[in-house]
């Protein structure tokens, strides 16, 4: 069985001559959480972009990225059935990508377009069926009631809770979260994370989840990626990610990583009971 995703050899240059990622070889397997750490400007926004197509690497490199073994990019090039390896891949963004004047409802069924027909999802004609699937999403998230406001009223974390929504409408086999919690205050952001790492539990899909704490990262996800001027320096297991090891690879930066973040409530674990108003994985709902 092919793994969820493999880079091999990935370098990324800027037009300003930053070298941004340089040799990348990694491999994800399926169902793993898995933390990108660093400090600002390590390159774990930009991987994720590469892994989801959006950027590509350097041209006539031997660059290859995979997803679900579907090829995503190789040499440089953009893989020609990228829409549908797209289809496969969930991105929940810092900034949560929300359209602000659209109900949350409607912003949540944009996850469905890969497979409805354009002028259905132009006209905004969802079947009834499809609009029930957004609802259980919604209320997988904590957030049902909500479904009828505009984006735009709701807080921080509820909106990065209805993108969340949107990529198990969607479907996805891969979540990539780039920064999901850098924005949101300490109580907003463990529910985000508490809801990751159910997905990833009880969905069994791969999630990939760039932070820039390292508290947070040991807390939900037993491997860690840690990227310094974008090369790998660690991969391996959170629980073996001390502070010392940190300052090893990190020098004086190791204090931005290990002190940049507020600490989540003592009481946030993946293993936490169920918040109110979650619900089984949709394959399961009735």
């Amino acid at each position: 069985m092919s793994p969820a995703l493999r880079i091999q050899q990935l370098n990324k240059h800027f037009a300003n001559g930053k070298h941004a990622l340089r040799d990348i070889n990694l491999t994800v397997q399926r169902g793993e959480m898995v933390a990108l750490i660093g400090a600002s400007g390590s390159g774990k926004s930009t991987l994720l972009r590469h892994v989801a197509g959006l950027v590509v690497a350097d041209s006539a490199s031997e660059s290859l990225i995979e997803v679900d073994g579907r090829c995503v990019q190789q040499g440089g090039r953009i893989h020609r059935d990228i829409r549908q390896v797209r289809s496969q891949v969930g991105f929940v963004f810092q900034q949560f990508n929300l359209v602000d004047r659209l109900p949350v409802l409607m912003n949540v069924l944009v996850g469905l377009l890969h497979r409805t027909p354009r002028w259905r999802g132009w006209l905004r004609l969802f079947r009834p069926q499809e609009r029930a699937l957004a609802l259980e999403a919604l209320a997988r998230v904590g957030i049902a009631d909500c479904h009828a406001q505009r984006a735009s009223t709701l807080s921080g974390g509820q909106q990065q809770r209805a993108a969340i929504a949107r990529t198990l409408v969607q479907g996805a086999k891969v979540v990539l979260a780039d920064e999901p919690i850098a924005s949101l205050d300490p109580e907003s952001s463990r529910k985000v994370m508490d809801i990751l790492a159910r997905i990833n539990r009880e969905d069994g899909s791969t999630v990939i989840v760039s932070l820039h704490q390292v508290d947070v990262a040991i807390k939900y996800c037993p491997r860690v990626v840690a990227l310094h001027q974008g090369r790998v320096v660690y991969d391996g297991t959170s629980a073996a990610l001390t502070p010392e090891l940190l300052r090893e690879l990190y020098g004086v930066q190791a204090e931005e990583i290990l002190t940049g973040a507020h600490p989540l409530p003592a009481a946030a674990t993946p293993a936490a009971a169920p918040t109110a108003g979650w619900m089984p994985p949709l394959a399961q709902a009735t």
